[in-house]
């Protein structure tokens, strides 16, 4: 068993560098999230809608009351029989005039033939951007956002490193179910990898980039024929050798009820994206998964085996399985004590979250590990009513709309 001994070593070490770096993410949120931003470049607000989703008029009404001055603000859907349309119309009539966006409209992109309706929504509106607009800024339809949230997520973009600056999302259950826990927790997961960091990816829902740079990154090009807004401007960014800044105060509510089977499918909709427009990300993602199962429970079997046979490494062996355990305990409540400040308002709807986070994250990377491998096989999704293959990163064919 003389290599088990190094392998262990190294899985021992692995862990202590990735709780350091969850640490690191935690205390970098943590400084950030209550800063103040002063910096307002003129900015375009983009918000694709499809349908009503939960909270849709709190949702809506956080874009209006952004304290942030001369800001264009602009939702956009497939059609006017969008049962969201006639809302938005409601909306804008009933908050325009106590808003500081300086224009504020709802626009009909019509349907999309070559990329996701997303995307094709938002190359509508950059098309039809003014001359002055030096940045764009892109939220979903189902957050929730603080008042100086725009305001955090242009800042960054100072920077000329910077070539996008992002939030994330995190799932506020609206029933405390056990497939809505589930995806709250999961997510939570994720949300954690995000810090000053280079890996940082951006996230559709809460994203921002200047105007000259998505030129220059060309965009303007590869969206046309993409699935995913997000991935594919983290990769043309990073390309460049710029960063994608992760905005702790773009951290945002997403207020949700699912079920198994909407679980499943979301869940392998997500990995199956990453997979063919993200690859490399893809197997990062199943190998740390990987590692987080097989940390507990293969070296809880190593150490039994090691005991059965007298090995005289059986301590070292008895330990990986405890430090695979307490630091993934440790990175639990770390995420959640992160959340109670960043969505302080929204914490006492997250605690049974909260518990199924802490006391059950070894069931969730069973269930994260299954969802990534579903997502190997196949190319062919369903996003929004909207069924897609995905032949690559750049070229997507729309199957059907129902």
């Amino acid at each position: 068993m003389v290599w088990y001994y190094y392998i262990a070593w190294v899985a021992i070490l692995w862990q202590a560098v990735f709780l350091l770096q969850m640490w690191n993410n935690y205390r970098y949120a943590i400084s950030k999230y209550k800063k103040e931003r002063t910096y307002q470049p003129r900015v375009a607000l983009f918000v694709p809608c499809k349908g009503k989703d939960p909270d849709f008029e709190k949702n809506i009404a956080s874009f209006f009351s952004q304290d942030y001055q001369d800001y264009v603000l602009w939702f956009v859907v497939a059609d006017q029989a969008d049962p969201a349309y006639g809302e938005l119309c409601k909306l804008k009539d009933k908050l325009s005039k106590s808003s500081k966006a300086r224009e504020i409209q709802v626009l009909v992109a019509g349907h999309s033939q070559s990329c996701s309706q997303k995307i094709h929504n938002l190359l509508y509106c950059y098309h039809r951007i003014p001359a002055d607009i030096e940045v764009m800024a892109f939220a979903d339809s189902d957050i929730c956002v603080r008042n100086d949230w725009l305001s955090h997520l242009v800042y960054p973009l100072k920077q000329s490193k910077v070539g996008a600056s992002s939030g994330y999302r995190w799932f506020v259950p609206q029933k405390n179910n056990l497939p809505t826990l589930a995806l709250s927790a999961m997510n939570a997961k994720v949300a954690q990898l995000l810090g000053n960091t280079l890996f940082n990816q951006a996230w559709g829902g809460s994203m921002a980039v200047r105007v000259e740079v998505f030129r220059e990154l060309g965009l303007d090009k590869i969206w046309p024929g993409a699935l995913s807004d997000d991935l594919s401007l983290s990769i043309a960014v990073k390309k460049t050798g710029k960063l994608v800044r992760f905005v702790p105060a773009c951290l945002v509510a997403s207020y949700t009820e699912t079920t198994w089977r909407q679980l499943f499918e979301f869940a392998r909709r997500q990995f199956l994206i990453t997979r063919v427009c993200a690859p490399r990300t893809w197997w990062l993602g199943l190998c740390g998964t990987l590692s987080s199962v097989l940390g507990i429970w293969a070296g809880a079997a190593l150490a039994i085996y090691a005991a059965t046979i007298g090995d005289k490494h059986i301590m070292l062996f008895s330990v990986v399985p405890v430090v695979f355990f307490i630091s993934q305990l440790t990175r639990a409540l770390l995420r959640q004590k992160m959340i109670s400040k960043l969505l302080e308002k929204d914490y006492s709807r997250m605690k049974a979250a909260a518990a199924a986070d802490i006391f059950f994250f070894w069931i969730w990377s069973f269930l994260m590990l299954v969802f990534i491998i579903s997502s190997a096989f196949g190319r062919t999704i369903t996003w929004r009513g909207i069924r897609y293959k995905l032949l690559s990163p750049t070229e997507t064919i729309v199957v059907r709309e129902s």
